[in-house]
């Protein structure tokens, strides 16, 4: 039994690694590496290795991962690709980034990238414990990449320690973060209408934190940034449940609290950025705009968008495990599980952030932004 076991972990261990098509590997990547932070939406399997997170913040059982090569769960959670894995492939690498807590159990080279990312963690540190369990914050996530950073930079041995630092200037550094501090926000405003909240102060804070992240890994050798917002978080299964029980649903049967706090959000992380940029020398980025690439899908693009593949309920809002009903075309559905994209949709993402032209992101697209010299 505890051999089979360790076929099976294994096995998990093999489609995390060997995850992107093999044309990939036929590409000299754009960039020299790549460090994933942020939530779900590109988590490739941190949460996995985590002893107290919920399962319910967790993607390591039947049906995720069903059309990945190997058909096996992940720690992705979706049906195939997420973002970080689509991204790193339009860069040109033949492996995703791996999580990070793989790394430390495998000893897997950092010179290609690492994924921190961490589903249902948020900008804030009290984001996450209480739906989840146990995550990694954001702060915790730039904390692991600082101090890894500090270990090679200290390690005496000074041409690797050159080539090290070398090699994070060259590096691109994506983050998708605050979707889950909005939900917990939105949530609890909805369901508490009577407890006083300022929304201002909230969003501030997110601010307040983010840029301090950023500036962290700046201080540690970061100079490219692709950065993503929160997107339209209340037209997601889960949050359509929520709008419907608690009279709070806009124009596209969303929750309405929580996407306009969404709308709040991106100016000022653009603000942010523009700000940032003046103020640290050789920082660069490139900001995708969520809202429109969300508008843009309910506008445009043909899928289902009002319930999960994977799930049940009037939206599909359950858990999404083997016991509920399975959507039979999953490159026609949005939403793949109460939350997250299908691969389909998260394909669309990765292709503005990396070749839009101006409509999605600015200043500049990732390919844009890989191609200029440190």
């Amino acid at each position: 039994m505890a051999s089979r076991g360790r076929a099976a972990s294994a096995l998990v261990v093999l489609c995390s690694v060997l995850v992107l098509a093999p044309h990939a590997a036929a590409k000299k990547p754009l960039v020299s590496a790549m460090f994933v932070f942020g939530d779900s939406l590109l988590d490739v399997g941190n949460n996995n290795h985590l002893a107290n997170c919920n399962i319910s913040c967790q993607a390591n059982y039947p049906r995720y991962g069903i059309d990945l090569p190997c058909h096996k769960p992940t720690g992705r959670f979706s049906n195939g690709y997420n973002l970080a894995d689509q991204l790193a492939q339009m860069l040109g690498f033949a492996e995703s980034p791996p999580p990070f807590l793989s790394r430390l159990k495998s000893n897997a080279s950092v010179f290609t990238g690492i994924n921190f990312a961490s589903g249902g963690s948020g900008l804030l540190p009290t984001t996450g414990p209480q739906v989840c369990g146990q995550v990694f914050p954001m702060s915790e996530q730039v904390g692991n990449f600082t101090s890894l950073v500090g270990r090679m930079s200290g390690s005496g041995d000074w041409t690797a320690a050159a080539a090290a630092l070398d090699l994070i200037s060259e590096s691109l550094f994506f983050i998708s973060a605050g979707s889950n501090d909005l939900f917990e926000y939105a949530d609890f405003a909805v369901t508490h209408p009577n407890t006083s909240r300022n929304d201002t102060e909230f969003l501030q804070r997110l601010i307040a934190s983010y840029t301090g992240y950023i500036k962290d890994l700046y201080a540690a050798g970061a100079t490219r940034f692709s950065v993503l917002s929160p997107s339209l978080v209340g037209c997601c299964p889960h949050q359509r449940r929520v709008a419907k029980d608690f009279g709070d649903v806009d124009q596209r049967g969303c929750l309405g609290t929580a996407n306009n706090l969404s709308r709040q959000l991106y100016p000022m992380i653009d603000s942010m950025l523009q700000d940032l940029r003046q103020e640290l020398p050789g920082m660069k980025y490139s900001l995708g705009d969520g809202i429109r690439m969300g508008e843009f899908v309910f506008n445009n693009a043909n899928f289902k968008l009002d319930h999960a593949c994977c799930g049940e309920g009037e939206f599909g809002e359950s858990l999404c495990n083997s016991t509920v009903p399975l959507c039979q075309n999953r490159r026609s559905y949005f939403f793949w599980d109460r939350f997250h994209p299908t691969d389909a949709a998260s394909a669309i993402t990765a292709t503005g952030l990396f070749s839009d032209t101006g409509r999605f992101v600015h200043p500049i697209n990732v390919r844009q932004l890989v191609a200029q010299r440190s």
